[in-house]
């Protein structure tokens, strides 16, 4: 995991990073020698976008609903796979937390990216996997892969005859992916404040929003934009992730 992926120039030639759940909130139980502390070697600026995640299959999956589906994999657990994009992504730690809750463990098949995964899930060629909605919501729509459920409290625009985990009989099930903005540590906070009220203006942006929510993203409230907002939130995640990921043995490179 990279801690400056995606990395642009700020105002002033601060440099950002964006920063997600896998690389913000699951990293320090991924990888012991991490070289990066997510909470105390950046200064958080906001949070950009969330990104719900859904439970989608292959076509010819046979299960038809999400109650099906729990129903076939318990009973077939040693016959199903499920695809990931990588050690510590979204997909990764989203169904090891899916896995975690239905007490199962499946073959896991890992690729370098959603890209790859998701080609692989529409040609049959695996039967499972749990992304963010921003990766899946064409493919879903255009029925080259089906849909179970959307691990939110509320069904998404973008989908919305896909149910709720909640509907569907799941409802433990609640993850949504992110994604924010950090600057390095010691940056001044008159520069954060100033990239953090650019990004507020963006998300208050007519057209920006018409898109993310097109793609089914999740716009986070004027609450949830505060770089101090955004502090507490990633030491959350990191408590929250860490003991689900080392239970399940997860490790990375």
């Amino acid at each position: 995991i990279g801690s400056t992926r995606g990395a642009q120039a700020a105002p002033d030639g601060y440099v950002l990073t964006m920063g997600q759940m896998g690389t913000h909130g699951g990293a320090p139980a991924m990888y012991p020698r991490l070289k990066y502390d997510p909470v105390k070697d950046f200064a958080p600026v906001g949070m950009a976008a969330g990104t719900p995640i859904l439970i989608v299959a292959r076509k010819q999956f046979p299960p038809a609903t999400l109650k099906d589906f729990i129903t076939y994999v318990k009973a077939n657990t040693a016959k199903v796979n499920e695809a990931h994009a990588g050690a510590g992504s979204v997909s990764f730690t989203s169904c090891t937390l899916l896995n975690s809750q239905l007490g199962l463990k499946f073959t896991q098949v890992a690729y370098r990216g959603t890209g790859p995964a998701l080609n692989d899930l529409v040609a049959g060629q695996v039967d499972f996997m749990c992304d963010q909605i921003v990766n899946l919501v064409e493919q879903v729509k255009s029925g080259n892969i089906k849909a179970y459920a959307i691990a939110t409290a509320e069904r998404s625009p973008a989908l919305p005859n896909v149910p709720t985990t909640k509907e569907a009989g799941l409802p433990e099930y609640q993850v949504t992916a992110w994604n924010a903005l950090f600057a390095p540590k010691g940056t001044p906070p008159a520069i954060v404040n100033k990239v953090n009220a650019a990004l507020d203006k963006a998300l208050d942006d007519a057209n920006v929003r018409k898109r993310l929510l097109e793609l089914g993203a999740v716009i986070p409230p004027k609450s949830e934009r505060s770089p101090a907002w955004l502090g507490t939130f990633v030491q959350a995640e990191v408590a929250r992730w860490t003991p689900i990921l080392k239970a399940a043995g997860a490790r990375g490179e």
